[in-house]
């Protein structure tokens, strides 16, 4: 045998035998034994309402259950759009709750926003609450240590990982290769709902993990993203739901899991270390807003919506059954609404890659006689975290745009007017010279500044105002420019892993789409974590706050109109016509598009548009509206993007990775 096969065989044989050794059933007594003894059982608080502090949005689910009845209930429900205002909703919950506090997500990270949660879980713990922290395993704290400190530390609180795969807490990517050759279907069944709920009086659902990106806290990428604070009857469901997952065979201890497990039995229960953030004064200033019970209830609590009935439909465990397909529930509803839609749906999602019966549900709307318009907001290439996903989004535009009948916006890497907080996020700021602004070393400090002036992302696009723009300067002119130009660049730009943001032409704090929303006919409201994706259907568990009331569900929609508004998002559009062969190019791109693979057809259907006002072009039109071509301009396929290595792997991508699309 050759001497190199060998050691490569024995180095696999290793692998396998390392990822797949397990704790025997006396192994993981011991270790839940050790993380038992060494759970403390002291409490910083004797009284009944375990010294919660007052909560105005704790106090928002009180009110609700007082004016409901069974046959008419109400709801307060709350948009939080912007991450630092989500941040805030978090710890006024985990501060206020007196009984019990339920969190499920599928990332939990160790950086600054993980930390705080934590540490704010912990001492709710410790004054006398039941804390359950219910976690994906894939996205799972960073570090064993850490699971294996939580698995210690306070008799109120619990920490059990979801689907474990290896039987492992953490897995390398070498282990993470032989769990997919071992066990595929397995590996991706993954639980995407996220949940926190206080006291099953108020509850969070949405889009958000615990991460810096998701609050406005990464000094390079932040995701524009969305929640909504529900309170009232409704968060019965949510804990009834959180029981289910918390209950299932998946959801395992972290300390009878192997790595953990080992841990515990070798040098016991570690200390769990003081937090230590990134930027600590950060991290004081949200905690003192949390603090003042009158700034969350003005900032908050005050703007919340009365409402009628809502419905909480969340994907099961027993959609990772066999017969899964029927278990589909979220899936199911969400489709529903659409095929029921009379004259508009709104539909946000970050990876615009449908699955076969979501595009024969579009496909059959848009053949209806009366036809409702479909938005579609979603990322550009240049907005993206996950490039692979929007090259099968960029294959099949012709198909949305056509057979779909889809208005797409491509959401900007660097929005003009978006609910993003970028003083918050510690970027190194360059001194503008711009009044009102403070400097690039009182990062933490501009946290503070008044929040009714416009945000930074807001200035980026507020340059000169005087005179309209040639629309030519749309490709060159520095008219278009300049306003781009006043980047707030980060220290730290490039990101080092596959399938990170690509290359832009300019630095900054980059922004990309993550809300998954819908609007029907503005009436029906839904904020969740369906991406509307292969995924969601068939692997993720899935959940959403589903919202029947015209005031609501106008809200949202604004939330979204601003989102794709031109300031923010490019408009997707046929391109202009060839002036010969134009029917032979549009039969050999559809033929192409079809083809699994091979997909080599240089030119799409469809490019981004700019649009550019003058007097006679006063106002955003639809990409159908006979207007449209006079007012705006081509900018290419992959605007704002670095054309390099990363813009030839799409392609690449478009071209052979149809297959990849059940599982992106």
């Amino acid at each position: 045998m050759n001497p190199v096969p060998r050691g490569l065989a024995a180095a696999l044989l290793a692998l396998s035998l390392s990822a797949c050794a397990t704790l025997s059933p006396a192994q993981r007594d011991r270790a839940s034994e050790i993380a038992a003894q060494a759970r403390s059982q002291q409490l910083d608080c004797t009284a009944a309402d375990a010294c919660a502090q007052p909560s105005p949005l704790r106090e928002l689910g009180l009110r609700a259950r007082a004016a409901s009845t069974p046959e008419q209930p109400r709801h307060y429900a709350l948009i939080l759009d912007r991450g630092p205002d989500a941040m805030l909703a978090r710890l006024d919950l985990i501060r206020g709750a007196r009984r019990s506090l339920d969190l499920q997500t599928y990332i939990f990270d160790e950086d600054d926003a993980g930390k705080l949660v934590l540490d704010e879980l912990l001492a709710a713990a410790r004054r006398g609450v039941r804390v359950r922290l219910l976690l994906d395993q894939l996205s799972a704290l960073r570090h064993v240590d850490t699971l294996a400190a939580l698995s210690g530390a306070h008799v109120n609180f619990e920490v059990r990982l979801y689907n474990p795969v290896l039987q492992r807490a953490r897995i390398s990517y070498p282990q993470y290769v032989l769990a997919a050759a071992c066990c595929w279907r397995r590996l991706n069944q993954r639980m995407h709902t996220k949940l926190l709920l206080a006291d099953r009086q108020t509850g969070i659902a949405g889009g958000r993990n615990y991460q810096d990106d998701y609050y406005d806290w990464d000094d390079e990428y932040n995701f524009r993203d969305r929640d909504v604070l529900v309170a009232g009857p409704v968060a019965d469901l949510m804990g009834d739901d959180f029981e289910l997952f918390w209950n299932d065979r998946r959801s395992v201890p972290v300390e009878r899991l192997g790595d953990v497990g080992r841990r515990l039995l070798k040098q016991g229960v570690p200390e769990l270390p003081k937090a230590e953030f990134e930027r600590p004064q950060r991290a004081a200033r949200m905690r003192e807003d949390a603090a003042d019970t009158e700034q969350v209830r003005q900032r908050l609590a005050a703007h919340a919506l009365e409402v009628g009935a809502v419905r909480y439909i969340s994907d099961t465990p027993d959609k990772h059954r066999e017969d899964s397909a029927a278990a589909a529930l979220a899936s199911d509803s969400l489709r529903n609404l659409i095929a029921n839609s009379r004259s508009e749906v709104m539909l946000q999602t970050p990876y615009l890659v449908l699955s076969k019966s979501a595009q024969q549900l579009f496909r059959t709307l848009h053949e209806r006689p009366d036809a409702p318009r479909v938005i579609v907001s979603t990322n550009s290439l240049a907005a993206t975290d996950a490039f692979i996903a929007y090259a099968l989004s960029y294959k099949y535009k012709r198909r949305y745009l056509r057979e779909f009948g889809f208005d797409i916006y491509e959401y900007k890497p660097f929005p003009a007017d978006a609910p993003i907080d970028i003083a918050a996020t510690g970027a190194q700021l360059p001194d503008l010279d711009l009044p009102g602004l403070p400097d690039s070393d009182g990062a933490d400090q501009s946290v503070r500044r008044d929040r009714s002036r416009p945000s930074r992302v807001a200035l980026q696009g507020s340059g000169s105002r005087g005179s309209l723009p040639d629309r030519s300067s749309v490709l060159y002119g520095q008219r278009y420019r300049q306003p781009l130009a006043r980047e707030y660049a980060a220290i730290r730009y490039a990101r080092r892993r596959s399938n990170e943001p690509v290359p832009l032409k300019r630095a900054g704090v980059r922004i990309g789409m993550h809300a998954k929303s819908m609007v029907i006919d503005e009436r029906i409201g839904v904020i969740g974590t369906h991406n509307f994706d292969p995924r969601g259907d068939h692997y993720n568990t899935e959940s959403a706050v589903v919202i029947d009331d015209p005031a609501f569900a106008r809200a949202l929609a604004d939330s979204i109109r601003r989102d794709i508004a031109p300031a923010n998002s490019w408009v997707i559009a046929r391109r202009d016509k060839p002036p010969v062969f134009s029917g032979l190019e549009y039969s050999l791109a559809k033929i192409s598009e079809h083809l699994p693979i091979f997909d080599l057809w240089p030119v799409r259907y469809a490019t981004s548009y700019e649009f550019v006002p003058g007097p006679n072009c006063p106002h955003p039109l639809y990409r159908n509206d006979p207007g449209f071509r006079a007012c705006y301009k081509p900018v290419g396929d992959f605007p704002e993007v670095n054309l390099g290595v990363k813009s030839l792997t799409t392609r690449m991508f478009t071209a052979f990775g149809a297959g990849l699309a059940p599982i992106l």
